[in-house]
């Protein structure tokens, strides 16, 4: 089992920086990979950022390339997701998530479907 909590939401001007955090307890947190995902009203939820369990090799959806950045700290179990030049069609609620099945903490997948554990959800609003 794996519980996953993340924190760091809130409202912001566009333009804006936010940093969201996610808590990690359960099994070996750095055995696995980790994915940040996002989900707007009427929307489906899609990929915004993952990592391997080494933090070496990171992804990222085409509208956050270069603004967000995804990283770990394997020591404190805890994986963030660093978000600058906010705009409003980033508000989302933000999940973090982890794939406990991937080989050697490998990001297999970039799709919900391929992540077995997830967080409550942080709701970040970007207002214009």
């Amino acid at each position: 089992q794996v519980q996953l909590v993340e924190s760091g939401g809130g409202l912001v001007q566009a333009g804006g920086s936010l940093r969201l955090s996610c808590a990690a307890s359960g099994r070996t947190f750095r055995m696995y990979a980790m994915g940040w995902f996002r989900q707007a009203p009427g929307n489906e939820r899609e990929f915004v950022a993952a990592i391997t369990w080494s933090g070496r090799s990171t992804y990222y959806a085409d509208s956050v390339k270069g603004r967000f950045t995804i990283s770990r700290d394997n020591a404190e179990n805890t994986v963030y997701l660093q978000m600058n030049s906010l705009k409003p069609e980033d508000t989302a609620v933000y999940y973090c998530a982890a794939d406990t099945r991937g080989p050697l903490g490998v990001v297999r997948t970039t799709t919900p479907n391929g992540y077995d554990y997830w967080g409550q959800g942080t709701q970040v609003t970007v207002s214009s």
